[in-house]
């Protein structure tokens, strides 16, 4: 079978392009922030990520614990600075495996006080220094679907102040959803990225936050220039950046 070459650095430079043209079409209540970019490489080989970092991404995302556990330890990829987000549905048993991985940066998908007290409790075992929290991101179930993990929205509130007042070794980053797949954008405002905003807005009412300091993680290659429009502060591309994923047998 052929193996079809993937012009990473150009996919890279593509989709940079895309978010600064977003950012353009943002209202000035957005802010000049760049959101960031996570390059989700999961199915990817590791030399697909050690290219993405030799042409400046630092960020990648995984979705499974034992791929992140393998990409992370490889030789090549422990010599570079990556900053790898778990994205993927977190069980409790799993926590030590995930913390142990070299340049964990941030869990984006706590989605009960449980996965945060377990986190929190395990974190000082791998922590490089007294001071140095874990990120974390509150994952929503925006789209209210049975097969997708995250919180109600009406419970968002909750479980993020008992990270706020019961997780001392936990760094409170944001909020995050996957929403619904195959949204139009045509038909108007993406309700599911609309639902995360207004999340924002009664978690930092209720906890009197800071609205700039909670970021939104939200938006995916068919959607992340729509969802930036709408306030996204950090984007995860995978298929735009590394080519397609085979389908699921």
């Amino acid at each position: 079978m052929k193996i079809k070459m993937v012009d990473i650095a150009g996919n890279l430079s593509f989709v940079r392009d895309k978010i600064s043209q977003a950012c353009s079409r943002r209202p000035s209540e957005f802010g000049n922030v760049i959101p960031r970019l996570v390059a989700v490489s999961k199915t990817k080989p590791p030399n697909l990520v050690i290219d993405a970092y030799d042409a400046g991404q630092q960020h990648f995302g995984e979705n499974y614990v034992n791929e992140l556990i393998e990409k992370a330890g490889h030789p090549d990829i422990l010599k570079r600075d990556i900053r790898w987000h778990f994205i993927g549905h977190l069980q409790r048993n799993k926590v030590n495996k995930v913390l142990a991985v070299p340049n964990i940066w941030v869990v984006e998908t706590v989605d009960s006080n449980k996965l945060a007290t377990a986190l929190d409790t395990a974190w000082p075992k791998f922590r490089t220094s007294d001071d140095f929290k874990l990120n974390i991101m509150v994952q929503v179930n925006t789209s209210k679907e049975q097969e997708k993990s995250g919180c109600e929205p009406a419970e968002a509130s909750s479980l993020v102040k008992h990270v706020l007042e019961n997780c001392k070794n936990l760094n409170f980053l944001g909020i995050m959803t996957i929403g619904a797949y195959g949204y139009d954008p045509a038909s108007g405002p993406n309700p599911d990225f609309l639902s995360l905003r207004q999340c924002r807005e009664e978690i930092c009412k209720e906890l009197s936050l800071d609205k700039e300091q909670v970021e939104l993680s939200m938006g995916m290659s068919t959607d992340f220039e729509h969802a930036i429009e709408l306030g996204s502060t950090n984007v995860r591309v995978g298929s735009l950046l590394f080519g397609e994923r085979p389908p699921k047998h």
